[in-house]
This record gives structure tokens, C-alpha cells and sequence, in this order.
């Protein structure tokens, strides 16, 4: 603890030592001193002290200073710690501080104020190598350490969390199920315990909650186990099937039933037929293939064609069971050599029979033929009303020249005729809106060609009434009339005129005029062709 090293400074000297004779040489020893753990630790106090609150772990409560005079850091010098006594459940641990060899007291378990206020801890101090030879062990250090407990506000606990409970279904609502009260660890905080529900989906269950705010909560789980009654009774299924009219072994129907309520409310079924009516035992039965499933057969070596609805009970294995009477409807048609019904004998199973069929083709014929005859009249009436005959015969239909003479004011600013309007009533807009004018001479008519339909014998007054109103809407409708009336003068013969009467007209001989041009208008102007050129009327 003193000196850890020795520096010794050796010389030789040969001659016997002779100083002046002899030579000599010196040499250096180091002698390093190695410590023994001969130094126990020691305690700096007879007593420590700490507190720690309550539920609180791996917290250091209080720290031990010890002495130890050997080598530092070294395992003569390190020390360990061990609680002697004070601390039966083991909530206490003293680990060593590598840096400065000090205890640190550590909670390991949580402490309860209301079981322990405090501990009385008895700590022992050692080193980690034993103590050498001639050291008395007794010299180990002790020392007490006095732990005090924080009282803390704790939460409410459930003594049995989860909580299981078990009723049957059906239970009315308002019924107590069961009292899931909590407790407050805290006996000496005198305080209120309020309870709400946490989780409730579906909002099924209603708690009574007393006054009350405190600052901490637990949570408690209740589990409610429903006991399934024997409520719902089996269905069966299929509802509907189809075999052969003919009993052979496919002529079968696999039948099976479904529950809603649970094992051992379920399965195994009883299938069975009714008594009444007497046909259904008659002509079917039931035989069973296993808890679950059945199956239906023909009793008889043949059925007539058709549908048929067979009742049969079907009872579950409730206590008490409950049993269901259900329909299912099964279609008895023919069928081939694989056991499946053909297609007439299907259509026939479904009530249709021979006569039936053909009542419906019929009917569907007469139906076209019916379309048929509105649609040609429709498309007859439309070709009608827009080629409806005109009132006057094509062969009556000729129109004197109008000759221009120059000495009657006012005439018509449009002097150009198109006859072929006279054939449509329905564009005879500008016929009738406006007033007859004077026709050039000199100009052929542009008329298109066209067929002339017959004229009736005797016009229908709706026909005429038509006429007038097709015309006056097309007299309304013309985007080519003059935004206004104009009047038109026909009693001015003019003035001056050298001529005293209206005899100057025949001043000029037909001989002078040239109607052969006529002759080229068609034969809708034959007849005025004739009368200007001196022909022979046909």
C-alpha cells in the first residue's frame, strides 16, 4: 500500500573487487511489490437511508460508500454487496458502481404501501477475491439501510379479471346478470370508485355507476357465454327437385336440412312423412342415409307427369326437439337412359301439356300476323298523306299565256309561274301568298316531271280543309316573302295612251305571233298549242 516497486542498482567488480586493477560493470533490478487482498472493505457508515414510492421499480433508493485500501480497480479492491436480511420476498438489489466501488440499492419488485410502510435492510460489503491467509473474515463490514414506502394514489382492481359468466339465450332485458364490483387498494384514501362501460358494441349491457371522480381507473373484463336454447326449428332443403317418372335407383333425391341454433340443438335429423295425406305416404318414402342427410324415392313403380309438392317433417336433436313441416316441390317428368329428365318431359313437368303448347305457338302467330297488318297500314296512311291527289284533273290542268302589255300598273314583281307546284298541295306557299302577276311569253315554264295521281270522284271536305291549311301555313312559313303587304293596283289602264279603246288589241293578226314554242311546253299545253296554231283539237 506504500512502496508497489523497488529500483536496486547492481555492480561487478573483477580483481577480486580491486577498484584500481579490476573492471567492473553495474546493473539495474526492478522489484515490483504485489498486492494481496490483506485490506477488507469497510463501510463509511453504520447506517443509510432511502425511500421510494409505492408499484415504482429499477429505481436506486440509497447508495453505500465504502473504503477500500488495496490496489484500485483491481479484484483486491472491488467489492460486492449482499442484503443479510430485512428483505424476505426479494425486493431489493444492490449492485456495485464499477467507477467508485459504491452500493446502489435498487428496486427489483414492486412495494405496497398498505402491506409495507418500511424496510430494515441488513447490507454486508466484501471483496470479490478472498481475503489472504491470516486475515480474520469476520472483519467484513455491515451496515444498516432503512427503506421508507410512499403511499401513491392507486387504480381500482377486479379481484377476478376476466370475470366469466353464463346464461341462456332469451333473457328479457332489465334482468341483473351478475355484480363485477372493483376494489381500491388505497385503505387509508378514503375515496369513490365510479364504473363505466369501456367496450360495448353492440350496446347490450346497462351498469349502475355511483358519484364520484377519481383520479385513477382500472379496467376489469366481463365475459358473458350465451347458452344456446333449442329455439329455432330445422329447415329442409332442397326446396325444389325433379325425378324420373319412373321409379329405377337414380330416381332419387338427396335431402338434408339446415339449423340455426348450435351443437347439440342440431343434427342428427329425423326425416318422415306425414300421414295425412294418404298419397304422400302412397306414392314417396323416406329412407335415411346418415344423421344429416336422406333420401326420397317413389314408392310406386310409376307417377304421372307433373309437379308435386311432398311434406315432410323434419326434427331436430334439441331437448325437447323441435320438429318443421316443409314443401318440397318435385317435378316428375321422363327420362333418358342416364336418369335426367329430357327436355319435353321438363317442360311438360312444369304444367304445360301438348295442347297447351300449341295454344301458345298459335297465339304467338296470330300476335306477328297482327304487328304485321298495324305496321303495313301505318306505312299505307304515311304514303297517303304525303301524295294526296290534287282536286283538279291533270287533263283539265292547262293555263292560258298571259300576255304582257305593258299599260297595267302595279304588276307582280315576280312574273315566273311553276306549275308543278300545283300538283303539291303541300308547297303551294307562294301560289297562295302572293297575287297572279303577268307571265313572260318568251320563257318556257320549268315544271318537273312527275306522275299524276288520280284524281278522287268526290274530294272528302277534311281533304280540302287540309289543302286550305297546309297553305296557309306554308304562306306563314315562306322565308322568301316580303316582310310586309304590298299593294297592288289592277284598275290603272294608264294615260295618254293613243289608242281610245281596248280595240288596239286586236290591231295585230294572229298571223304575226309565232306559237310554235308552244308546241315544245308538253303535252300539258297541247291544247293551248292547238288553239294558237290553228290544230285540230283531240
Amino acid at each position: 500500500q506504500k512502496v508497489s516497486q523497488y529500483i536496486i542498482i547492481v555492480q561487478a567488480t573483477d580483481m577480486e573487487g580491486n577498484l584500481n586493477f579490476g573492471l567492473s560493470n553495474t546493473a539495474t533490478a526492478l522489484i515490483s511489490v504485489t498486492d494481496i487482498n490483506d485490506n477488507p472493505p469497510e463501510l463509511t457508515a453504520r447506517t443509510f437511508s432511502g425511500e421510494v414510492p409505492e408499484n415504482r421499480v429499477n429505481v436506486v433508493v440509497a447508495n453505500l460508500t465504502v473504503i477500500d485500501r488495496d490496489q484500485p480497480h483491481s479484484p483486491n479492491w472491488a467489492a460486492q454487496y449482499r442484503i443479510a436480511s430485512g428483505d424476505p420476498q426479494g425486493h431489493f438489489l444492490i449492485r456495485t458502481n464499477p467507477v467508485n466501488n459504491d452500493g446502489m440499492v435498487t428496486v427489483v419488485k414492486p412495494v405496497d404501501y398498505e402491506q409495507n410502510r418500511a424496510f430494515m435492510l441488513t447490507v454486508i460489503v466484501s471483496n470479490k477475491a478472498p481475503l489472504a491467509s491470516g486475515i480474520q473474515s469476520s472483519l467484513q463490514s455491515s451496515a444498516g439501510v432503512t427503506i421508507s414506502v410512499q403511499d401513491v394514489n392507486e387504480s381500482p382492481v377486479f379481484p377476478t379479471n376476466p370475470k366469466s359468466i353464463r346464461f341462456e339465450e332469451g333473457v328479457p332485458a332489465g334482468t341483473t346478470l351478475t355484480v363485477f364490483a372493483a376494489q381500491d387498494p388505497d385503505l387509508f384514501i378514503q375515496q369513490t370508485v365510479r364504473y363505466s362501460k369501456l367496450s360495448d358494441p353492440a350496446n347490450w349491457l346497462r351498469i349502475n355507476r355511483t358519484n364520484g371522480s377519481p383520479p385513477a381507473s382500472g379496467t376489469g373484463t366481463l365475459q358473458i357465454h350465451l347458452i344456446d336454447v333449442n329455439d329455432n326449428a330445422p329447415v329442409l332443403m332442397p326446396k325444389e327437385a325433379q325425378v324420373c317418372e319412373r321409379a329405377n335407383p337414380r330416381s332419387k333425391v338427396n335431402i338434408t336440412a339446415s339449423d340455426a341454433d348450435a351443437d347439440p340443438h342440431v343434427g342428427p335429423f329425423v326425416f318422415e312423412l306425414p300421414s295425412y295425406p294418404p298419397s304422400v305416404r302412397r306414392n314417396w318414402t323416406v329412407s335415411r342415409i346418415s344423421g344429416d342427410y336422406a333420401q326420397l324415392r317413389l314408392r310406386i313403380p310409376y307417377l304421372d307427369t307433373g309437379v308435386y309438392d311432398v311434406p315432410i317433417i323434419v326434427s331436430d336433436s334439441g331437448n325437447p326437439p323441435l320438429s318443421n313441416r316443409s314443401t318440397i316441390k318435385v317435378k316428375v317428368c321422363p327420362c333418358d337412359d342416364n336418369g335426367d329428365c329430357t327436355t319435353t318431359g321438363a317442360v311438360a313437368a312444369a304444367g304445360l301439356g301438348t295442347g297447351a303448347i300449341i295454344a301458345i305457338l298459335i297465339c304467338i302467330i296470330i300476335l306477328l300476323v297482327l304487328v304485321l297488318v298495324f305496321v303495313m297500314w301505318m306505312k299505307r296512311r304515311e304514303k297517303e298523306r304525303q301524295a294526296k291527289p290534287l282536286l283538279i284533273d291533270p287533263e283539265d290542268d292547262v293555263r292560258d299565256n298571259i300576255l304582257k302589255y305593258d299599260e297595267e300598273g302595279g304588276g307582280e314583281e315576280d312574273q315566273d309561274y311553276d306549275l308543278s307546284q300545283l300538283q303539291q298541295p303541300e308547297s303551294l306557299e307562294h301560289i297562295i301568298s302572293k297575287p297572279v302577276g303577268v307571265r313572260r311569253v318568251d320563257e318556257r315554264p320549268i315544271i318537273a316531271e312527275s306522275q299524276y295521281p288520280v284524281r278522287p270522284s268526290l274530294p272528302h271536305p277534311g281533304d280540302i280543309g287540309d289543302f286550305i291549311n297546309d297553305g296557309l301555313r306554308a304562306a306563314d312559313n315562306d322565308p322568301t316573302a316580303p316582310p310586309y303587304d304590298s299593294l297592288l293596283v289592277f284598275d290603272y289602264e294608264g294615260s295618254g295612251s293613243t289608242a281610245g279603246s281596248v280595240s288596239s288589241l286586236n290591231s295585230s293578226s294572229s298571223g304575226d305571233q309565232d306559237y310554235d314554242y308552244l308546241n315544245d311546253w308538253g303535252p300539258r299545253f297541247k291544247k293551248l298549242a292547238d288553239l294558237y296554231s290553228g290544230g285540230d283539237d283531240d
